[in-house]
């Protein structure tokens, strides 16, 4: 019963990952590629498992930038991000092995909200 509510909390915990940061600004300050309503910061950690292979949380460049980036400019009455920088961690080649068992990703992206 221990290691049951113990893996619950932890999954509970590991889905919670995600964090968004914005900052109202004025379109006249900022250079954009239109009218600058805010910037928006979005980061995301996930956990992998066996060289990268099985995502048990998801954190990749799609999520930070179409579920956080995008559904936080429109919810400030946004029509679009002027994308300013955007990484992630990388899962491929020789970066693999530092995922041999269990791995821990992490995603972030920041940009321009413009009307």
């Amino acid at each position: 019963m221990k290691k049951l509510i113990l893996s619950a909390v932890a999954a509970a915990s590991l889905v919670g990952c995600t964090s968004v940061e914005s900052a109202v600004v004025s379109g006249s300050e900022i250079a954009a590629n239109g009218e600058a309503v805010a910037v928006i910061q979005g980061s995301s950690l996930g956990l992998t498992a066996i060289f990268h292979i099985i995502d048990i949380v998801q954190s990749d460049l799609d999520t930070v930038v179409n579920k956080l980036l995008i559904s936080e400019a429109k919810a400030m009455g946004a029509s679009k991000v002027d994308l300013k920088s955007a990484n992630t961690t990388p899962r491929h080649g020789i970066f693999a092995l530092f995922g041999t068992i269990i791995g821990i990703t992490s995603s972030s992206a920041t940009g321009v909200a413009v009307k």
